[in-house]
C-alpha cells in the first residue's frame, strides 16, 4: 500500500493506546482512535518496515460497544475524551485488555494480572485542566477550550465539559466573555504575536477551592491590545470571577506572563491578583500544598486508590529505607513514611521538591526528605542505600541509564507506577535482563472516558 491510498475495513483488535488493527485484502493497517467492531475508512499516511498506519477518515458502521449516548455535547469534536459513548464497565475492559496484551508480550515468565480498578467517579473527577485560546477555524471568532480531535490549531469552545466540576464551565464562560469584550487577540503559534494564551484551573476537593491562572504573553510580545487594555482585561477577569455565582471558592487568582515561543503553560512572571499561589489538598489523611505548576495526580479520589495499591504492593516497610524516585510533590513517599525508617525522594522539578519538603513539615513527617535534580545524577550524591524502590516516572519512562543505576542497588522489591504502559513494557526488558521478574500488575483508571490509564507493577529480584 502506498501513502494516500484509501482503505476500508473492520477493526479487529485494539493495541495501546487506542490503535485499531484493521485487516484488508492489501494488508494490515493501524488506525488510531477506533474501537473493535467499527467499520472504518482511513487514508494511509505512514508505511515503514512493511507496517502501515492510516488516518481515520470516517466510521461507516459503529461498534456494538458504542451503546450509550455521550454525556458531553462536545464529544466527537473535542479531542479530550475517547470513550464517552461506551458504557463504563466496557471502557474498563478495553483498557485492561490493551495493557495485558502489552505486558504479555513484554514478560518472559508467568505473572499475575489483577485486572483494573475503576475510578470512584466517572465524571467530575479532574482537578486540573489547561484550556487554550484560539479559534474554532482559521480566522474564526475567539474560542477557549480544548483542541479539536486531530487538530493542532483549531479549538472547541467548551460549555458543558463533564469530566470537570460545572464551575469550570462557568469560569471558561467568564474568561471568554471578558476577552471578547476587549477584542483581545490570541497568541499565534506561527507568528508569535497575540496576547491570550491559556487558562489554567485547578481544584482542591478538600477545600472546595479553585486556583485559576490566566496565562498571557508578556509586554514584550506584540498584540493589538494596548498596555492599558491588557491591564484592564486582566483586572476585569479577576473581578468577574469574584462576583460569579459558583459552588466553590477561590484560593487564588493569578495572572501568568509567558513570552516564550513554546506552546506550553509556563511562567516568566506570576502576578497574584487575589488570594495566594496554592491550595491544600488531602490524600489518605495527609495534606498537600499544591501550587500552580506542582505535579499532582489529576484525579484526587482516583489517586487515593492508586496510592493505596502502591502501598499494598510495597508491603512491609518497618525499619526500611525507601527511595521514591520521580517523586513529584512527595505524595507516595509521605504516604509510605509513617512505618519506614526513612524516605528519600528525587524529582527533577525544583518547585515540586520545594512543595514536597513543605508538605512533610505540614504533615509533621520527620523521616522523609526530597532532593531536586535528575535521578540519574542525584543518586550518586545520596549516601543511604535503599531497601525498597518506588518508581513513578513521567510518560517516557525511566530510560536505560537511570534504570541501570537503579537496578545496581539490588533491592528485593521495586514498585513501578506508569502512566504510559508502552514505556513500562520497554523498561521491563532491561529489568528482566538484569534479574528482576514481574510478579503482578494492576491497572487503575485515573482517566475515565479517555484512553489513559495508570498501571502499578511489583517486580522482585530473582533468587540466585
Amino acid at each position: 500500500m502506498k501513502k494516500g491510498t484509501i482503505i476500508e475495513g473492520v477493526v479487529e483488535t485494539l493495541d495501546f493506546p487506542n490503535k485499531g488493527v484493521v485487516k484488508t485484502e492489501e494488508g494490515t493497517v493501524i488506525v488510531k482512535g477506533t474501537l473493535p467492531g467499527q467499520t472504518v475508512k482511513a487514508r494511509i499516511n505512514k508505511t515503514r518496515s512493511g507496517k502501515c498506519e492510516g488516518m481515520l477518515l470516517e466510521v461507516t458502521a459503529k461498534s456494538d460497544l458504542q451503546s450509550r449516548e455521550p454525556a458531553c455535547p462536545h464529544f466527537g469534536e473535542c479531542g479530550g475524551c475517547t470513550y464517552q459513548d461506551v458504557p463504563y464497565e466496557k471502557q474498563l475492559r478495553l483498557k485492561a485488555d490493551q495493557v495485558k496484551k502489552l505486558l504479555d508480550n513484554a514478560v518472559r515468565e508467568p505473572y499475575e494480572f489483577e485486572g483494573i480498578t475503576g475510578s470512584p467517579s466517572e465524571f467530575d473527577y479532574r482537578n486540573k485542566m489547561e484550556f487554550s485560546f484560539g479559534d474554532e477555524y482559521k480566522d474564526g471568532p475567539l474560542a477557549l477550550g480544548l483542541h479539536k480531535k486531530g487538530s493542532f490549531y483549531d479549538i472547541v469552545s467548551l460549555t458543558g465539559c463533564v469530566i470537570v466540576n460545572e464551575d469550570y464551565n462557568r469560569i471558561i464562560e467568564i474568561a471568554l466573555a471578558v476577552a471578547k469584550k476587549y477584542g483581545a487577540d490570541y497568541y499565534h503559534k506561527i507568528t508569535h504575536k497575540g496576547f491570550l494564551r491559556h487558562l489554567l484551573v485547578r481544584r482542591s476537593f478538600y477545600e472546595n477551592a479553585y486556583l485559576v491562572a490566566l496565562v498571557t504573553a508578556g509586554d514584550d510580545v506584540e498584540s493589538k491590545l494596548s498596555a492599558g487594555d491588557r491591564a484592564a482585561l486582566v483586572n476585569e477577569f479577576k473581578e468577574e470571577l469574584l462576583n460569579a455565582d459558583l459552588k466553590g471558592k477561590f484560593a487564588g487568582i493569578l495572572h501568568i506572563e509567558n513570552s516564550r515561543e513554546a506552546d506550553v503553560v509556563q511562567a516568566d512572571k506570576v502576578n497574584v491578583l487575589y488570594g495566594k499561589e496554592y491550595f491544600t489538598e488531602e490524600l489518605l489523611g495527609l495534606k498537600f500544598k499544591v501550587s500552580t505548576f506542582s505535579f499532582f495526580q489529576t484525579n484526587t479520589k482516583g489517586a487515593e486508590v492508586l496510592y493505596s495499591l502502591a502501598r499494598e504492593y510495597v508491603g512491609e516497610t518497618k525499619d526500611k529505607v525507601i527511595f521514591d524516585l520521580y517523586s513529584g510533590t512527595g505524595t507516595i513517599g509521605q504516604i509510605l513514611s509513617p512505618v519506614a525508617k526513612s524516605v528519600v525522594g528525587i524529582e527533577l522539578i525544583e518547585e515540586a521538591v520545594n512543595a514536597a519538603n513543605e508538605n512533610t513539615a505540614l504533615n509533621g513527617i520527620t523521616n522523609a526528605r526530597f532532593i531536586a535534580g535528575d535521578v540519574f545524577k542525584k543518586l550518586d550524591e545520596v549516601e543511604e542505600k535503599p531497601d525498597i524502590i518506588v518508581l513513578d516516572p513521567p510518560r517516557d519512562g525511566v530510560g536505560d541509564k537511570a534504570l541501570a543505576k537503579i537496578i545496581d542497588y539490588g533491592v528485593e522489591n521495586i514498585v513501578y507506577i506508569s502512566c504510559k504502559p508502552t514505556s513500562l513494557a520497554r523498561d521491563l526488558a532491561l529489568l528482566q535482563e538484569r534479574g528482576y521478574r514481574l510478579v503482578k500488575a494492576r491497572c487503575v483508571d485515573m482517566f475515565p472516558n479517555t484512553q489513559g490509564v495508570e498501571t502499578c507493577s511489583l517486580l522482585t529480584k530473582r533468587k540466585i
